[in-house]
């Protein structure tokens, strides 16, 4: 019996562990992306930006943070990597570079209805 317990105990804090240690947050809005006027200009994190390579704005994310964007309108989605901070217009919750915006299909629009995904900020 004491055994059986002890396994359960075990069994039960691995499951609690492992559901920890993948935890996602996700963020519903808006996503514009870069101009052509903006590439070759220092982001926020000191890299120059670069309209060709899969990066992003945001307001809050620490930079390095790697952001899995979804395109509401077709399920495409991309991953990007946080360089700026932005956007700045009101409604908007990521900024995507031009490549990024391109892989999940909304050049023609401009502005898109996204999800974003990422891990949860270790303590």
């Amino acid at each position: 019996m004491r055994c059986n317990l002890l396994f359960y105990i075990t069994l039960l804090s691995s499951c609690l562990l492992l559901a920890s240690c993948g935890k996602f947050i996700t963020e519903n809005g808006k996503a514009s992306y870069y101009g052509n006027e903006f590439n070759g200009k220092k982001t926020a994190s000191g890299e120059t930006f670069n309209k060709n390579k899969l990066t992003a704005a945001h307001k809050t994310l620490p930079f390095g943070t790697v952001v899995t964007v979804k395109n509401i309108s077709n399920g495409k989605t991309v991953k990007v990597t946080i360089t700026d901070r932005g956007p700045y217009a009101k409604g908007r919750i990521i900024d995507l570079s031009e490549k990024a915006a391109s892989e999940i299909g909304m050049i023609d629009q401009g502005v898109a209805q996204v999800q974003l995904k990422y891990r949860k900020k270790k303590k």
